[in-house]
């Protein structure tokens, strides 16, 4: 059985949680790094799989893998599913696109507001940079809202793919901010049929109604 270790409300776990029921892969996760001490991710025995102490990690019948977003390409390949990881360079490459840019434009843009507002994290009460990243997470968000208008359906194309599951949470992570929400048309739509997908409902949107 597949082991994945990470709490389960980290939003990086629960990408390969959510990854997991679409595959239909049987799945033991161990929440290291809740709190409990015997499960601190400075432990030895954590750190001896993942030397940068984050989550998540999986232990695939004895392969080791860390970093998220590598994790899903991997299982979708190894489990040869094509029709969530595409097998045609040009098709992958569209998929990488947006998982790429999920991670490197999209996550960072949301990290000082979610951290300031939903964390209420000390050193995070800055104004001035709150309103910038704020503006600057909405102007992303109007990149996606332009690319599901011309979609009309999930974010690389008509079929639900790898791509979805960083890009779904991160839609949800907008949504669940606290902060003034333009009406996006495209976004507003993907979000209801995300929503109508269980493996969404239960890990994605990490058991919230």
């Amino acid at each position: 059985m597949l082991r994945i270790l990470g709490r389960p409300n980290s939003i990086n776990v629960r990408k390969v949680l959510w990854l997991c029921h679409e595959l239909g892969i049987a799945f033991d996760n161990e929440p290291w790094g809740d709190g409990d001490a015997s499960r601190r991710l400075d432990a030895p025995a954590f750190t001896a799989l993942n030397p940068n102490r984050m989550v998540p990690v999986i232990d695939d019948d004895g392969f080791v893998m860390w970093e998220s977003n590598s994790i899903l390409r991997y299982l979708a390949a190894s489990r040869e599913r094509t029709d969530l990881y595409p097998g045609a360079p040009r098709e992958r490459a569209r998929v990488d696109q947006w998982v790429d840019w999920q991670a490197s434009d999209l996550n960072a843009a949301w990290r000082y507001p979610f951290k300031s507002l939903v964390r209420r994290m000390p050193g995070y009460d800055d104004a001035g940079t709150l309103a910038a990243d704020i503006a600057g997470w909405t102007a992303l968000m109007r990149v996606l809202d332009a690319q599901l208008q011309a979609t009309q359906a999930f974010v690389s194309g008509e079929a639900f793919t790898l791509a979805d599951i960083p890009i779904g949470l991160s839609v949800h992570r907008w949504f669940s901010t606290p902060i003034d929400h333009p009406r996006m048309e495209g976004v507003s739509s993907y979000y209801e049929r995300l929503c109508a997908r269980e493996g969404f409902r239960r890990f994605g949107r990490n058991g919230m109604p």
